[in-house]
């Protein structure tokens, strides 16, 4: 028999599934709050026992998103060797995992309005902005990468730059072109030991 615990985490969790696959199907504004209480099985009260409302749920299956890109990333650097193959390795995971047509509506597009800037920010600072910047600034200081500014700046940079690929390239007949194009947006900056 189930406790109450596990019976609230299994709540939680059709919720969460629910309205990620209408999220990304639908989008946030087209997804009907009934519609995840439907996919989800489960009762008005139940939903707001969990969640303040549809926008609370959805900042809860962009959590769920970061945490499995930050898994893809920590499985893709596994075995690594040296910081700048670390570095790639990790950020072709991150737009790999982004380029999902799932997660790139609901994480790349959808998340910057409906979470609002601040909050999305903070959610890409918790997870792959954290991993970016540590893997610059210990590729800086090996000499791997080459910038006169700051880790965090460049850091900035490149998530920049990574978001706008990934949005750049959405739905092309040429998905090998978005990993060349981030290779060659680091060699810009690789120093003279690679």
């Amino acid at each position: 028999m189930a406790t109450n615990v596990q019976r609230r985490a299994q709540t939680r969790g059709c919720l969460i599934n629910a309205a990620r696959h209408l999220f990304a199907i639908q989008g946030y504004a087209d997804t009907r709050t009934e519609a995840i209480l439907n996919g989800a099985g489960v009762t008005r009260g139940a939903m707001y026992h969990h969640f303040r409302n549809k926008a609370e749920l959805f900042e809860a299956v962009c959590e769920l998103l970061s945490q499995e890109a930050m898994a893809a990333i920590e499985q893709a650097v596994a075995g690594q060797h040296g910081s700048l193959s670390t570095l790639k390795a990790g950020s072709l995971a991150w737009v790999d995992f982004m380029s999902r047509q799932d997660v790139q509506r609901i994480l790349v597009i959808e998340a910057p309005t409906v979470l609002g800037q601040a909050r999305w920010n903070a959610l890409d600072e918790r997870y792959s902005f954290t991993l970016l910047r540590e893997g610059i600034q210990e590729a800086m200081a090996d000499g791997s990468l080459q910038f006169s500014g700051s880790a965090n700046g460049l850091a900035i940079l490149l998530n920049g730059a990574m978001n706008a690929l990934v949005l750049r390239h959405a739905g092309a007949a040429n998905p090998q072109r978005l990993r060349q194009d981030l290779l060659a947006l680091f060699d810009c900056f690789c120093g003279e030991t690679p």
